[in-house]
């Protein structure tokens, strides 16, 4: 009976990761709703929003403030994988090519599986990273559809390494979050918090302020900052602490491309035979390493 309890608790916390992916995939539609908003300024106010979100749930559980009560490492990783890995992407896009910078980014679903490797009891199979091979490739397709011919310049260098260690940060922090899953998700909150405090100190040093104008683009900013910037992050954190992080690193490839099917729904992208490609990757990486998860659960509940 506990064994079926632990597996069933191991289970849930995987589908909650993936809730957190599936609202990732609202992110771009989102942000293009939102306007001309400075991408610092945006954070900030969205992590506001999303930190206020999870505040807001103490008013029921008032001891669960205890939870920012962490020694500095964790708050080091939490910050720095929130605020890091944000910076470090929206400097990339201003110093490269936005598509062959976020490609580069979205390496850290391949780091994540590699990654897990090294953690207690983390085995890395073939089919492992041949899925999350497929999955990038998918990722790669996608971007060249929207980017058109990718091209890396050794002028746009300084670019591609910030692209680069934000792929490396956000992969760390998901996987680093692991050794720590006695720390509360609640903790979460005081990390969106901070972010959105060292947000909006980078937005008054390196941009000029443009407030949303009209409903539908305040309505944007609430919804990406309860959303994407915010319940996605409380579920992540369960999800990668308690949940099939090898899976889930597989699994965000389909971000971009759920991504990219929201903004042809929504009407800011087009329709091409690229996207096909690219689901039949990310489809294919997922089923190629899916053998495994079985195995998984069975480990997670001996």
């Amino acid at each position: 009976m506990m064994k079926q309890l632990e597996v069933a608790s191991f289970v849930r916390a995987t589908l909650l990761g993936f809730g957190a992916i599936l609202l990732w995939s609202a992110l771009a539609a989102l942000t293009a709703a939102a306007g001309d908003t400075p991408p610092f300024q945006l954070a900030a106010m969205t992590f506001a929003l999303g930190g206020g979100l999870g505040a807001a749930s103490w008013l029921r559980r008032p001891d669960a403030v205890r939870a920012l009560r962490q020694p500095w490492p964790v708050w080091l990783l939490g910050v720095g994988g929130l605020f890091g890995y944000h910076a470090l992407y929206f400097a990339s896009l201003r110093l490269a090519p936005p598509a062959e910078a976020s490609l580069i980014a979205y390496l850290w679903p391949l780091l994540i599986v590699l990654f897990a490797a090294f953690l207690p009891g983390g085995r890395l199979h073939a089919r492992h990273l041949a899925g999350a091979v497929m999955g990038f490739a998918g990722v790669a397709v996608l971007m060249a559809a929207r980017g058109g011919q990718l091209s890396l310049d050794s002028a746009d260098a300084p670019g591609y390494a910030l692209a680069l260690a934000c792929a490396f940060t956000w992969a760390g922090y998901s996987v680093l979050s692991r050794r720590f899953g006695h720390v509360p998700t609640d903790a979460v909150v005081g990390f969106c918090l901070a972010t959105a405090l060292l947000s909006a100190a980078a937005h008054l040093a390196f941009e000029t302020t443009v407030w949303p104008r009209g409903a539908g683009q305040w309505l944007a900013v609430l919804a990406l900052g309860l959303g994407p910037v915010g319940a996605a992050f409380y579920l992540w954190d369960v999800g990668v602490k308690k949940g099939d992080i090898t899976l889930l690193g597989i699994g965000s490839n389909a971000a971009p491309l759920l991504s990219t099917l929201i903004l042809i729904a929504t009407g800011f992208a087009d329709p091409s035979v690229w996207l096909l490609l690219a689901a039949v990757l990310v489809v294919g990486g997922a089923l190629v390493s899916r053998g495994f998860q079985g195995r998984r659960a069975a480990q997670a509940a001996q």
